[in-house]
């Protein structure tokens, strides 16, 4: 569990840092908060506004966690009434993974994939609550970046009942952290849109290790093996 989590929480991050994410960042913000780009990259806004522009983010954040946790639970919940074809689920959610991780690094895309499907909110709620209706918005639809990433820790979270929590806690705080911490350092977003590309292969790659490992019954195996090196500090 200790070394699924540790995934799940980088590929919040990755998710975040992803091509169909990072780039339409600062747009979100100056929808959410209504200061302009402009400001936002050159750091003119003062203390108090950048305060609030965290604040929305934070709002943001926990807009698009209530939908993360809702889906993972309802992937745990039927992990547990169909614990009798565990083994079965097992299977499937490999097979799942490999099929987002060959998604992730070009070789399968089918276009119906590669469209983004979002709630669409045609007058943006005022203040915080605005911003966290956005959030839930953002997370209630597809996006060929998110969404195979995500289904990902579905799948894992239906292969055993009682880690869908963790594993989607990992990921929400992957997702959150870079997305709140950036509100402070957004000029940084545009040095980090030069790697968004190859963070999306090394993910997918990463998955299709995943799922091979998870369909044979090897990552049990190979995360007794970490646990049991893992420093008490660094496990959850």
């Amino acid at each position: 569990m200790n070394v699924t989590v540790w995934m799940a929480l980088l590929a919040g991050v990755a998710s975040f840092l992803s091509p169909c994410c990072l780039p339409l960042y600062p747009s979100y913000l100056s929808y959410m908060t209504g200061i302009s780009v402009g400001q936002l990259k050159t750091g003119e806004a003062s203390g108090t506004v950048r305060t609030r522009v965290v604040l929305h983010a934070l709002c943001f954040s926990l807009g698009f966690s209530v939908i993360f946790f809702t889906m993972a639970w309802g992937a745990g919940r039927l992990s547990a009434v169909f614990a009798d074809y565990r083994e079965l689920i097992r299977q499937l959610s490999a097979i799942l993974i490999l099929v987002m991780g060959l998604f992730m690094l070009g070789i399968f895309q089918p276009q119906f994939l590669m469209k983004e499907k979002k709630w669409q909110i045609s007058a943006k709620p005022a203040g915080f609550a605005g911003s966290f209706v956005i959030g839930i918005g953002f997370a209630a639809g597809w996006s060929p970046c998110v969404g195979p990433i995500l289904s990902a820790i579905l799948a894992l979270s239906l292969t055993d009942d009682s880690s869908w929590l963790p594993l989607i806690a990992a990921y929400s705080v992957g997702f959150a952290v870079p997305f709140i911490g950036l509100a402070l350092f957004l000029g940084s977003a545009r040095r980090l849109l030069r790697y968004s590309g190859i963070l999306m292969k090394t993910g997918g790659a990463v998955m299709v290790l995943v799922a091979i490992l998870l369909y044979t019954g090897k990552l049990t195996q190979i995360t007794i093996w970490f646990n049991s090196r893992t420093p008490d500090w660094l496990q959850f």
